[in-house]
């Protein structure tokens, strides 16, 4: 994995993941502001601008920075006692959302609607569950996983040993498994006055559990289901008193003959399914990320529809497409293996049917996932 990074900025700006640090940049830089990263990894300190390691310590670049922030929410526990007095919100409680438990716990807080769900401790609960459930269930693991991984579906009737003896190895959370229409996401910032802006509700689609691609701006989004997201985001932030770009995914269904959303997870970080805002907004999540954390104001957003799809363990983006007048290819430097995000590709269109396209044309080319 790429390591984690811990942002430190002078004159008030926090930098984001150094995977995607040219799109970091961009912001930070171009807003004014100076920049460092640490390497939760190496212990490394860095300029955003140069991979050219600086003879500082963590301390020192703290004490360097105005702001501190974060690439993930697993931060470690010496860097938010060194760089509490730093971060503008209590990195507490981003760190309780690397548990699941306590992210179900908060959105049942909040009143924000999510699936049915228990949580399990030992392989003892889990198989006590497992039995009493009438119910197919998605069992995750509390802590870890990602792009599918750490999470198993079970069915009454399915072999309850084999699965205790897989996802019972740590505590987790079994939830009702949702028939959901499709899956979407909203991203959007809050600033440290409590002002929220938000993009339109992105569609995404997965394959063996990883985005493959989001449609941003494309589909014809409901004004209430724009709303219930929306509604959502300011009670999740507000409880956290976040600040920042924050995202939300929800599944779309039918209750009662009326469609719902019902949150899956939420990410306290910019998100790969609004990359897409790099070329289909006048301010990226990036840029809105580096406002909110600096006290600018929002600008009203401008939309201009467009297709997201990802890299995933290729080895390059071909150049068919860098070279493509339509096409915007961002390369995160990482090196690639089956399943790990290495990149993306940006295409503005407001036509599905173009877009799917696309998809159907390149999807297979970018994205080797096992």
């Amino acid at each position: 994995m790429v390591p984690s990074w811990s942002y430190q900025t002078h004159e008030g700006v926090v930098c984001r993941g150094w995977s995607i640090r040219a799109n970091a940049y961009a912001s930070g830089i171009g807003y004014g502001h100076e920049c460092l990263l640490y390497s939760t990894r190496t212990q490394e300190v860095k300029p955003l601008s140069a991979h050219v390691s600086l003879p500082w310590t963590l301390t020192e670049a703290i004490a360097w920075a105005d702001v501190v922030s974060w690439e993930h929410e697993a931060i470690p526990a010496d860097v938010i006692a060194a760089a509490h007095d730093k971060f503008l919100m209590d990195p507490s409680r981003i760190k309780s959302l690397t548990d699941r438990r306590a992210e179900k716990k908060l959105f049942d807080d909040c009143r924000v609607a999510t699936s049915p769900w228990q949580s399990y401790g030992t392989p003892a609960e889990l198989e006590k569950l497992l039995r009493q459930t009438t119910q197919p269930l998605v069992l995750k693991a509390a802590r870890g996983g990602y792009d599918g991984k750490g999470q198993w579906r079970f069915r009454p009737g399915d072999d309850i040993a084999e699965c205790v003896a897989e996802a019972g190895k740590e505590p987790g959370i079994a939830e009702h498994l949702i028939p959901f229409e499709k899956e979407v996401s909203l991203v959007g910032a809050r600033g440290k006055d409590g002002s929220v802006r938000c993009y339109p509700l992105t569609t995404n689609v997965h394959t063996q559990g990883i985005l493959s691609y989001s449609l941003g701006g494309i589909d014809v989004v409901p004004e209430a289901l724009q709303k219930q997201a929306e509604q959502a985001f300011h009670r999740l932030t507000d409880a956290l008193s976040y600040v920042g770009v924050f995202a939300i995914e929800f599944f779309v269904v039918e209750a009662s003959g009326q469609t719902q959303l019902l949150i899956n997870e939420v990410a306290p970080r910019v998100h790969n399914s609004g990359h897409w805002t790099m070329s289909g907004a006048n301010c990226s999540q990036f840029d809105l990320h580096m406002r909110a954390l600096t006290g600018m104001p929002f600008p009203e957003l401008r939309i201009e529809p467009t297709l997201m799809l990802n890299v995933i363990g290729a080895k390059q983006i071909p150049a068919g497409l860098w070279h493509h007048q339509d096409a915007q290819c961002h390369w995160y430097n990482k090196e690639p293996r089956p399943g790990r995000k290495v990149g993306h590709v940006n295409v503005r269109t407001a036509n599905p049917d173009t877009a799917l396209s696309w998809v159907k044309q390149w999807a297979e080319k970018l994205q080797l996932l096992a």
